[in-house]
């Protein structure tokens, strides 16, 4: 009796891509959806965070980009990957959501508001802290605040290139996808807010690295 080469070799069958699940989906497969989201609700909500910067906000906008991909998947022929164009649905989403003037003004005062949560950790907080007293420590808490501040005074297209790159979650043709500009655009909105910060930064005593 034959053994399957699987068998013999005892290797494992490879992993299905994104997009033989998508076709999966697409014939009715709802676990195939359901891994799709599983591989895809971090980098979504991520990208959602860097436009609203709450947590409870982009975890709104997360679930409704994944059920209307859902709903679109029908539409889906696979000119992008399905990262980016799920991406693409969250930031368009999460643009409408920032549309609203009394949310956008509240969330301009405390753009990190909306709660504890493991997944809102984001570049700005992950900067090191000295641990060697109370006082350095204040100090460091101190200039991540004032960091969080500066950000919110750059341009908005400048500010929506840094907190996505910041992330460490999408390449700068994902950024590029999400935002509907050039690779080349992305690097240089990157570049100038971070030469921006710099300048702030260093104009108030404090040394800038990103």
């Amino acid at each position: 009796m034959a053994q399957s080469t699987d068998c013999v070799s005892g290797t494992e069958p490879a992993e299905a891509s994104d997009l033989d699940l998508v076709r999966l989906a697409q014939a009715g497969d709802a676990d195939a959806f359901g891994e799709l989201v599983e591989r895809n609700r971090r980098a979504v909500f991520r990208a959602a965070l860097a436009a609203l910067g709450s947590p409870a906000e982009a975890d709104d906008v997360a679930q409704d980009a994944f059920v209307i991909a859902y709903r679109k998947l029908g539409s889906f022929r696979g000119e992008a990957a399905f990262r980016t164009w799920i991406l693409a649905i969250a930031w368009r989403k999460a643009l409408d959501r920032r549309k609203s003037l009394g949310r956008w003004l509240r969330l301009t005062v405390d753009p990190y508001a909306g709660g504890e949560s493991d997944q809102s950790t984001n570049w700005i907080e992950q900067m090191p802290e000295s641990t060697h007293s109370q006082e350095d420590t204040v100090a460091a808490q101190q200039l991540q605040q004032t960091l969080r501040t500066l950000i919110r005074t750059l341009p908005r297209k400048l500010k929506d290139a840094l907190l996505l790159a910041g992330s460490g979650e999408y390449t700068y043709e994902q950024i590029g996808h999400i935002l509907g500009i050039p690779v080349g655009t992305v690097k240089w909105r990157v570049s100038e807010a971070r030469r921006l910060l710099k300048e702030k930064m260093a104009a108030m005593g404090h040394a800038y690295e990103a």
